[in-house]
């Protein structure tokens, strides 16, 4: 799953950051609303974690934002505004639910998975053929046969079959997987392949990973 956490104090941002990419999630920051603007402008995340206070503005802005290019993309308040009204204010705006600083990061992990457990793109369960994956439960199975996925090929999988039959480049994947400004080898996307592909397939039948030449990797639909 991929989350854009817009959030201007370090401690909390690095925080929140460690505990969901140890989840396997891929995590992008913005530390203003203008960063935030420029990120939403360019990528659809999965779940938005939105501080209210930020250096350049309001974050209530960014809901807006996020609301008018998509009114389904959940998105939870992270806030040290704790009446009412601040929380009904930000619910009738649009956000799906509203977090109160401080928080443990068990009950942060629990609202995510709440707000992301409707709709279609953070469907729990994903199924292509007869390659299944549970994001909840976090277990892979092709042909009711478990397959034991380390979070990051989870997270791998779990991205290529969302967009099953859509052709995906490297650097889509790479952005989605790792987050962006991730510095790696040209070849990290190749080798995580290869790694799901020894897991995936079966001897004799074309990978359950299609190789598109020049392009990039798809799930077969």
């Amino acid at each position: 799953m991929r989350v854009l956490l817009v959030e201007d104090e370090d401690r909390i941002a690095s925080f929140i950051t460690k505990g969901l990419r140890a989840e396997g999630h891929a995590v992008d920051t913005a530390k203003t609303v203008a960063e935030a603007h420029a990120l939403i402008g360019n990528q659809q995340y999965d779940v938005v974690l939105l501080d209210l206070r930020l250096p350049d503005g309001h974050g209530v802005s960014v809901l807006r934002a996020i609301r008018a290019r998509d009114p389904e993309s959940p998105v939870i308040v992270l806030s040290a505004l704790g009446s009412t009204d601040d929380k009904v204010s930000l619910l009738d705006e649009g956000a799906d639910d509203y977090l109160v600083k401080p928080f443990e990061f068990a009950e942060l992990s629990a609202r995510i998975r709440a707000a992301t457990r409707h709709g279609q793109r953070s469907a729990r369960v994903l199924e292509v053929g007869d390659l299944r994956l549970d994001t909840k439960t976090r277990v892979a199975t092709r042909g009711g046969v478990s397959i034991e996925l380390p979070s990051r090929e989870f997270a791998l999988l779990e991205y290529l079959m969302r967009h099953a039959g859509q052709v995906l480049t490297r650097q889509q994947i790479i952005d989605a997987v790792w987050g962006f400004g991730f510095e790696s080898a040209s070849n990290v996307v190749d080798v995580y392949v290869g790694y799901l592909r020894r897991k995936l397939d079966r001897p004799g039948e074309a990978s359950v990973i299609e190789t598109v030449r020049g392009a990039g990797y798809r799930v077969r639909a």
